[in-house]
């Protein structure tokens, strides 16, 4: 019997029983649907990461207080709120005399109220030098940005970003204006421009800048740094500066244990290595929960064709007795088995396109995340060849059967 000739009764079968066919593959069709939109949305968010890792610059390095573990997951204490007081304006100092760094910018991280007349809002502020604008890449808006003398002289000057600024003064230009963080008054001397969500996360767009020597002294109290940023001088290599920079903090802290580092360095890389290996971690996750769906419509599609295997007895006996092998009944019942499969997989690869086409309009028109589409060749290839392929295996059991029926016995079957 030719292929031609099986896939043409495959193919009447399958219309001959439309609403069987329809139930048979709706688990297939939520399965790979499922699937598609999962690993689209993993690759869409491990986009979107890079992306905002990527904009801060990739000739900085990122040291943190605390140290790190051993697992490429985990990250120092620090990151988790723990208090940890190990970076000083020693470090600072020590950094800056490295003729492999362009420039260090210490910072600190506070949370409070800032409020302007009756008007008010629950904002996270940072403390830092004037440098960060050139280096972070900070642009304002309107205004300026503080600068060295504001800093050293402890002035009371804010740059706010965009959302808090027409949070607290609406369409009125807030420059020269005086709001309050933690009851102390500011002058707002710039807004900044669009920033955008950044990395972890964090709209800088509702964030309020503040010069160093003020939050520590004046808002916060501490004579330590939550963070330390460190832009590389181009004409050394990243791996050389960071080694630099360890070793130059190793020396000012009197390390000679590498084990023992109380501080963490992180290079651009190195952070997107940890949030690419979790995301696709997260995404491989997912996406076998899903598949959970077509292991379930497998096993219907199983006892859809044991069904018609039934149904279809004296159909069998007619086809032995005129000359169709074992053979033949096997490939029949696989070919109708791996068609269903394959068309749910065609209709689940077009619903999965489908909401993912949706996700990204919401997220990035709604949301405002800068979310990117993502639709990968590989999640397309995957739902079309897993959905074939359980198609084959969920439906050999009942071919099998289908084929080893004796036609006299098929043939008096009633």
């Amino acid at each position: 019997m030719l292929f031609r000739d099986i896939f043409h009764t495959g193919i009447r079968s399958i219309r001959h029983a439309r609403m069987r066919s329809f139930l048979t593959i709706l688990g297939i069709v939520i399965g790979i649907s499922s699937v598609i939109v999962l690993m689209s949305v993993g690759t869409s968010a491990q986009a979107l990461i890079v992306d905002q890792v990527q904009s801060i610059g990739s000739d900085l390095i990122f040291i943190l207080p605390g140290a790190t573990l051993s697992s490429r997951f985990s990250a120092p204490a620090s990151a988790f709120g723990v208090v940890t007081k190990t970076l000083v304006q020693a470090d600072v100092n020590a950094l800056e005399r490295e003729p492999s760094i362009s420039a260090v910018v210490p910072a600190v991280y506070g949370q409070g109220t800032i409020a302007y007349g009756n008007n008010n809002a629950i904002i996270s502020y940072q403390g830092v030098t004037a440098n960060f604008f050139q280096v972070r890449n900070f642009k304002v808006a309107s205004g300026r940005p503080f600068n060295t003398a504001d800093v050293q002289g402890g002035n009371r000057v804010a740059v706010l970003g965009q959302n808090i600024a027409k949070t607290l003064f609406g369409n009125f230009d807030p420059v020269g204006k005086y709001v309050r963080i933690a009851n102390t008054p500011l002058q707002v001397i710039g807004v900044l421009g669009k920033q955008g969500t950044g990395p972890g996360g964090v709209n800088q767009d509702d964030i309020a800048l503040v010069p160093i020597t003020v939050a520590q002294n004046q808002l916060i109290g501490i004579n330590y740094f939550n963070f330390v940023t460190v832009q590389a001088n181009p004409s050394y290599n990243m791996d050389f500066v960071k080694a630099r920079v360890i070793s130059d903090l190793r020396q000012d802290h009197g390390i000679t244990d590498p084990t023992k580092d109380d501080f963490t360095v992180q290079t651009q890389q190195d952070a997107l290595a940890i949030l690419g290996s979790i995301t696709s971690v997260m995404t491989v996750f997912l996406a076998a929960i899903a598949s959970i769906s077509l292991v379930v419509g497998g096993i219907g599609i199983m006892n859809i064709m044991l069904v018609s295997v039934v149904e279809r007895t004296r159909e069998i006996g007619l086809r032995k007795a005129v000359g169709a092998t074992n053979r033949d009944i096997l490939r029949q019942f696989l070919v109708e088995s791996a068609l269903l499969t394959l068309v749910g997989g065609v209709i689940g690869i077009a619903i999965g396109a489908l909401i993912d086409v949706l996700a990204y309009l919401v997220l990035s028109a709604v949301l405002e995340t800068g979310w990117v589409f993502a639709l990968p060749a590989s999640a397309i290839i995957l739902g079309a060849g897993v959905s074939t392929a359980i198609g084959i295996v969920f439906g050999f059991y009942p071919a099998r059967q289908a084929a080893r029926k004796s036609p006299i016995e098929a043939l008096h079957y009633e």
